[in-house]
């Protein structure tokens, strides 16, 4: 037997972004970079190790949104138009440095990254779930759902609401993933007493939730973080081991930070000439384009940084997954003598830390299941489903109110800069309940309106909008989106109450606004 186990959990997210309308947008932009710095490196990664007989357990959200945005034909082209200018970039600068030069080095790097990208996005026919979902199938992976927006449930004032964030989410997982998920990445993990009850309603086994929301449990939890506990109802909470979090987030103390790493700061968007990159710009504005040529290097200015040296970030990567074995090893020993039963450590993180920000993520993650696997044997990796099936007796508890935001709440989306949001959001909630209960069997017209009703009041709860806003570096584009689905199902709700509805309106904000097409606005009953 292991001395304990190891559950990783990459919770990987986007709101759903998609604009028709424009011939270019410069918040799709954010899809496009996952895409190319996290998504695929991490795809292709699992694969090497699946093809080499490494033997891992990976769980992974990929939320609602992300999935209908992977599956959307709109944004698959522009990924690759996205492509074609990053490759011709990279073209470009290789020819224009020798290969021996730093820079040179790296613009090749970049474009064999490129290349390695298009010819894995081409092979899965421009839709990468496929991939993710054989790996599941395969028993590598174990995806996860998240609320249908990652709306904030806590925040939601009727039950029907919450209910349907997790129904649709759940109808949503069947039709990309061939089967209904076991466990659930609560929007920003943010937890409230009752909202259990949904989550057992619809199936789901377990869910994720921050140290303090298991620690301040009553009653406490005999085994702190590293044992799961059952909500009232029988739904498992895994809560986030803040040792091996603080060894990655941490700015001071994570390996992110170590100045050998890549910096992500300094991009060729901004770097380069404008008459020089602007064609590789969207729309022209100054934004990163993903080909950085620096290391962190240490407490400089911005200017004053170092060429980045490829070899040496990998062998980092490959010494700090060997750091981060040796300690969990440690931990995991300590935990099973003291607690007398095997521990898990559960560490869930972003999944767009590993590439997009870290760009050496990916490799420190293959890195560690290679040497976990080939290496040792203290500890064994899991997902908490498979911990489940092994170990079947746990304390039930009652969580507390928790989020994984700054202050452990929900101040982050709830606060002097977005609170204004909420009212209306309650009242379209209510709305959309009424219909739902008055017209329980609509069809032709009204059965559209009334399902893009539901779609429109689901985009406008996503916690994303509210956060932009808490951190004000997108906040008019957030604001917007907020007023703009709120106004569309507010003018969505008049029509079907008044019997006359725009047709050639409808058919316009459904061909914007396509999430979701299996939706069934019954769930608002």
């Amino acid at each position: 037997m292991p001395a304990g186990y190891f559950a990783l959990v990459l919770h990987a997210h986007l709101p759903f972004v998609r604009h028709p309308e424009h011939k270019e947008f410069l918040e799709e932009g954010w899809f496009y970079e996952a895409l190319t710095e996290t998504y695929l490196p991490l795809l292709l990664a699992y694969e090497r190790m699946a093809n080499d007989g490494v033997r891992f357990r990976i769980t992974m959200s990929l939320t609602p949104p992300l999935c209908e945005m992977m599956c959307d034909p709109l944004l698959q082209g522009r990924y690759i138009q996205n492509l074609d200018k990053l490759e011709h970039l990279a073209e470009r600068e290789a020819a224009a440095w020798k290969p021996e030069t730093p820079i040179g080095t790296m613009a090749r790097m970049y474009l064999d990254n490129f290349r390695a990208c298009r010819a894995r996005f081409e092979a899965a026919g421009r839709n990468i779930i496929g991939g993710f979902r054989a790996l599941q199938d395969a028993g590598y992976l174990e995806i996860i759902t998240c609320g249908a927006t990652h709306g904030m449930l806590p925040l939601m004032r009727t039950e029907e609401a919450i209910r349907a964030q997790i129904e649709v989410a759940k109808a949503n997982y069947r039709k990309h993933f061939g089967r209904d998920p076991r466990g659930i990445w609560l929007p920003e993990c943010a937890y409230r007493p009752g909202i259990e009850t949904h989550l057992k309603a619809a199936g789901i086994r377990f869910f994720i939730m921050d140290a303090h929301g298991l620690l301040f449990a009553t009653p406490r939890p005999k085994y702190g973080v590293f044992r799961p506990a059952y909500a009232p109802g029988g739904v498992a909470a895994f809560a986030r081991d803040l040792e091996s979090a603080k060894q990655v987030w941490s700015r001071e103390e994570g390996y992110p930070g170590d100045y050998d790493y890549r910096e992500f700061y300094r991009d060729l968007g901004h770097d380069g000439e404008q008459t020089y990159v602007g064609p590789y710009l969207p729309s022209g504005i100054r934004t990163n384009l993903g080909i950085k040529y620096h290391r962190i290097t240490g407490q400089v200015q911005l200017h004053e940084k170092a060429f980045y040296d490829p070899r040496a970030a990998r062998e980092k990567a490959a010494s700090h997954a060997g750091n981060f074995l040796f300690n969990r090893q440690h931990q995991l020993r300590y935990l099973r003598d003291l607690l007398g039963t095997e521990p898990v450590i559960t560490s869930p993180y972003d999944a767009e830390l590993f590439g997009h920000w870290w760009y050496e993520g990916p490799q420190f993650l293959e890195f560690l299941y290679r040497k976990m696997h080939f290496d040792q044997k203290d500890i064994e990796s899991t997902t908490p489903a498979e911990f489940l099936d092994r170990f079947q007796t746990h304390q039930t508890l009652q969580p507390a109110a928790s989020t994984w935001g700054d202050k452990g709440y929900f101040e982050v989306w709830l606060n002097g800069t977005n609170d204004w949001i909420y009212r209306h959001l309650h009242k379209a909630e209510e709305r959309m309940v009424e219909l739902a209960r008055t017209r329980p069997a609509s069809s032709g017209w009204e059965e559209r309106a009334l399902k893009q009703a539901a779609r429109e009041l689901l985009l406008a709860q996503s916690s994303d909008w509210a956060f932009i806003m808490t951190t004000g570096t997108m906040a008019a584009y957030a604001e917007r989106r907020t007023r703009d689905h709120v106004a569309r199902f507010t003018r969505l709700y008049e029509e079907i109450k008044a019997g006359r509805i725009d047709q050639g309106w409808l058919a316009d904000i459904e061909g914007k606004d396509t999430i979701f097409q299996e939706i069934d606005y019954r769930v608002y009953r």
